[in-house]
């Protein structure tokens, strides 16, 4: 292990993080919309990392030169834009709220791994030398804005900020969510797509119905149990294995196997922020030794399109990512003390578990949150609160080391750190390598036009709200090995076989109204 003495006074580290929420209802409510909330969360970072010094605080504010935020779902395309309004600047609509004026501002991309993403890449420009304090926020209010909305335009809050100035904006950047073909069969929403690898995962270990449905109640029960002891939770509710899973009227199915419960939840008020600068920085600020957390390792990995994975029952990248994230750190998967696996639904952990060869019942467990489903899922910005989490228990354990894992699309796009208290050198990282390793991975070949004989990879069958229900297959054709995607059939011998015990690996064929038929 390296010494402060040893290392390069230009070494990144994470000096303060801050996390705010409210909920509907409950004393203190305010309202705030995402700006407000992503404010708060910048002045709690601030508070954080001068330990409460007016002067230290005062010094960071002035230093701070770029402030970079987590897109919003609203401007993602994965939300109705509010009628409650939006600020035209966010970052710097963020930077007013604390008295800063950064030379930079940025609104990341889409995604769920762009939390962490933007945090390792201002990691790098500090110890380049091309920034000096940095302030990564997010925020979001969906929970207020669908409330809202609901109610009288005179009664609603007006969210609308006009702040002006230069913006690195970086687009929604969520191409791989969808593509024309998967958004022209209702294959457009992210449980769907979820629900083909968990059903692939089930055929894989072959498990029954009830048996698979289990096992991911007991994976997430332990969630529930951090998620009941963390103020910024947005459903603290302890469940057991069997209420997370048992299908009810207000747990109803999703899309199968996902009953409600163990889905993320996106009806939140939350924000979070971490701030960054170098170690030489943090010591002329004044920053105590104690509140510095070095990133040991972190690797991003982008997957092939969902149907070109030669594997739909894992995630190739996501085992080529945390190995090599463990492996730059220096550090064995026993080793670690703290994980915080992004948990969008069961499969999303399942995948990393595996990579691991960890025990899904591993006593270190595997969320400081509580979770996606429990804590809450802020659109794309959930890894700032697991990752602003993550600094502070570390700080209570020093020496401790943490991993913190962020997924965004179909487990498309992984973003990955380990982070400790004990001084580490800041490395480069090998993402490139990484890149070129997924694009020599043999894919399937595909077809848009499926006909004839054909064998079932993975399906699910999505149930709305109104009692009715569609089917999607992956399937195989038997002539020609070609993958293809395709609608099931509305008729009563197709549902039979999709109501069966297990019916991936049936044999089906797809007619020329191209659905797939028992």
């Amino acid at each position: 292990m390296a010494t402060l003495t040893e290392l390069d006074p230009r070494t990144p580290v994470v000096i303060g993080v801050g996390q705010v929420s409210e909920r509907l209802g409950e004393p203190g409510y305010e309202a705030r919309g995402p700006v407000g909330l992503a404010g708060d969360a910048a002045a709690a970072a601030l508070a954080d990392s001068s330990a409460g010094s007016v002067e230290s605080a005062a010094l960071l504010r002035e230093r701070l030169d770029v402030v970079a935020v987590v897109r919003q779902f609203e401007d993602s395309g994965l939300e109705e834009p509010t009628p409650l309004g939006r600020a035209d600047n966010v970052p710097r609509a963020v930077a007013r709220r604390i008295g800063a004026e950064p030379r930079r501002a940025v609104l990341g991309t889409g995604g769920g791994q762009s939390p962490h993403d933007l945090v390792v890449e201002f990691c790098a420009e500090v110890a380049a030398g091309r920034a000096d304090v940095v302030l990564v926020a997010g925020a979001e209010a969906l929970s207020s804005a669908r409330y809202w909305a609901g109610r009288d335009e005179a009664e609603r809050p007006d969210w609308n900020e006009r702040v002006g100035g230069d913006l690195e904006d970086r687009g929604p950047g969520l191409a791989d969510m969808t593509s024309p073909r998967q958004s022209a069969l209702g294959l457009d929403h992210a449980p769907a797509a979820y629900a083909l690898f968990e059903n692939a995962r089930r055929a894989r270990l072959g498990r029954t119905r009830a048996e698979y449905a289990r096992s991911m109640g007991e994976l997430f029960a332990p969630f529930t149990e951090v998620a009941a002891e963390n103020p910024h939770a947005a459903a603290p509710t302890r469940r057991s294995p069997d209420e997370l899973v048992t299908v009810t009227d207000r747990n109803r199915i999703i899309a199968e196997p996902y009953p409600r419960f163990v889905v993320a939840r996106d009806q939140v008020n939350q924000g979070a922020a971490v701030l960054l600068t170098s170690l030489a920085t943090a010591r002329e600020l004044g920053v105590p030794e104690g509140r510095l957390v070095f990133c040991h390792g972190h690797a991003a990995v982008k997957e092939r399109p969902l149907l070109e994975r030669a594997d739909l029952s894992t995630s190739r990248a996501a085992a080529l990512a945390v190995r090599a994230v463990l492996a730059e750190a220096r550090l064995t998967a026993a080793e670690l003390d703290l994980m915080d696996v992004y948990s969008c639904f069961p499969v999303a952990v399942s995948v990393v578990v595996e990579a691991l060869g960890l025990d899904p019942a591993d006593p270190r467990g595997f969320t400081v949150t509580g979770g996606l489903p429990f804590f809450g899922g802020p659109g794309n910005d959930y890894a700032l609160h697991s990752l602003a989490e993550m600094v502070t228990r570390l700080r209570e354990r020093p020496g401790s080391s943490g991993l913190v894992t962020a997924n965004g699309g179909i487990l498309s796009s992984q973003s990955m750190g380990v982070w400790s208290t004990d001084p580490a050198p800041w490395r480069p990282g090998r993402d490139a390598e990484l890149a070129a390793e997924v694009a020599g991975w043999e894919a399937p070949p595909l077809t848009d036009d499926p006909r004839g004989a054909a064998t079932i990879e993975t399906y699910t069958v999505i149930r709305e709200r109104d009692g009715s229900r569609r089917g999607i297959v992956v399937g195989r054709l038997t002539a020609t090995g070609e993958r293809f995607l395709a609608a099931a059939a509305d008729d009563p011998a197709t549902w039979a076989l999709l109501d069966s015990p297990q019916p991936v690996g049936a044999v089906m064929s797809v007619g020329p109204d191209g659905l797939v038929h028992a």
